[in-house]
């Protein structure tokens, strides 16, 4: 599957000349990490399903967490600030690079309209093998600032976002995600997407507005 480049905001044409100072939003450029971080992620995702899944005895458990605390205690020296770790900002990675994020990689970006391909696990069960209604808002929101991001608007941030939940979304299938600006009016960006499965089956859409922020806006 071809994955398309991360673009940043200078290599779109801006809509007007104040585009980087509107709102409190320093410039985050893309990262490169190592191979270390890639696997210590991939490692993580796979450690968040057994965190909800496993079910050992207690001298196991105990064990586990001896282990997660002495992590804790490796990295806790190089916390770092807001925009300075490699989380987040790792587009060629599933989910940016961020735990926060289902594992899902831009397929598609540009001003016309962004794809995103991935998949849920069980970490993000709600009941029954489905997703969690409440996973699905947190991707649609990552997908409306990839929108935005994309079609060259100013920084923004989410006014409201809704979603119809179409059919029961699995965990451990391959899904399809694809949105769009769909009008402007000024500050505002109206935006919307749509959840299908690998037969093209719509699971769910969401629909939002995106606001540009006023200068000094957090």
């Amino acid at each position: 599957m071809t994955h398309y480049s991360f673009l940043r905001p200078e290599d779109l044409p801006p809509e007007d000349p104040e585009y980087q100072h509107h709102g409190g939003f320093p410039e985050y450029g893309p990262a490169n990490p190592g191979a270390g971080f890639r696997r210590f992620v991939a490692t993580m995702r796979r450690l968040q399903d057994l965190a909800v899944s496993a079910d050992p005895s207690d001298e196991v458990w105990d064990d586990a967490a001896d282990r997660a605390a002495a992590l804790v205690e490796l990295l806790g020296p190089f916390a770092a600030d807001e925009g300075n770790a490699p989380a987040g900002r790792t587009p060629d990675m599933p989910g940016m690079g961020s735990l926060l994020l289902p594992p899902w990689t831009l397929t598609r970006y540009g001003p016309d309209g962004v794809e995103m391909t991935g998949y849920f696990t069980r970490f993000h069960v709600g009941g029954n093998h489905a997703v969690h209604g409440g996973v699905l808002p947190l991707v649609f929101d990552h997908m409306f600032g990839m929108i935005s991001h994309a079609a060259g608007r100013p920084i923004s941030r989410t006014a409201f976002l809704h979603v119809d939940y179409r059919q029961v979304t699995p965990v451990d299938a391959l899904l399809v995600m694809r949105g769009r600006v769909t009008s402007t009016e000024g500050r505002k960006a109206f935006v919307s997407a749509e959840l299908v499965d690998a037969d093209g089956i719509l699971l769910a859409e969401g629909n939002g507005l995106m606001v540009r922020l006023l200068a000094g806006q957090p």
